[in-house]
């Protein structure tokens, strides 16, 4: 697995590279993704995240988590339209994270910034990994599987 994490100066200090290397491992491996598989993380501004929001959602506010995808929509199913990149690995995309954003939900929820990012992190990460909750249908099968995954990380979603 290779897992890319960008922190914006500003917050080096205060959130943990291994916190986040473990949230996605977790995350990869109760997903069956693979060893071959590449993503980014990536803890920035919450002026950075809005910015992102406007210009390719078209959605004019700040939010906590947004994930780009670098592979077709249903990441669980091969298309024969890619082939496999030299390097081998299933490159899935990036989440991108507003730590501002993190530390007042975290706030809201009563529970330390660290717990708020993992939170974001595994829904981030399960965007990638073709999960949503646009539709009630899709939110019947992202939302269990985030909870397991939470739990199984002995986080409890607030």
């Amino acid at each position: 697995m290779v897992i890319n994490i960008i922190i914006e100066e500003e917050y080096k200090k205060k959130i943990s590279r291994r916190l986040l290397r473990s949230v996605a491992e977790q995350v990869l491996n109760a997903e069956k993704a693979g060893n071959n598989t590449e993503l980014g993380v990536f803890i920035t501004t919450q002026a950075r995240v809005h910015e992102l929001n406007r210009t390719y959602r078209k959605i004019d506010r700040p939010t906590d988590v947004l994930s780009f995808y670098m592979i077709p929509e249903s990441a669980s199913e091969k298309s024969e339209f890619f082939i496999d990149p030299p390097d081998h690995l299933r490159h899935l995309g990036e989440v991108i994270i507003s730590y501002p954003q993190a530390v007042i939900q975290a706030k809201e929820n009563l529970h330390p910034t660290a717990q708020e990012i993992t939170v974001l992190l595994v829904h981030g990460i399960l965007h990638l990994l073709g999960y949503d909750h646009e539709k009630a249908e899709d939110e019947k099968r992202m939302k269990p599987r985030e909870t397991a995954i939470l739990k199984s990380m002995d986080i409890a979603e607030s």
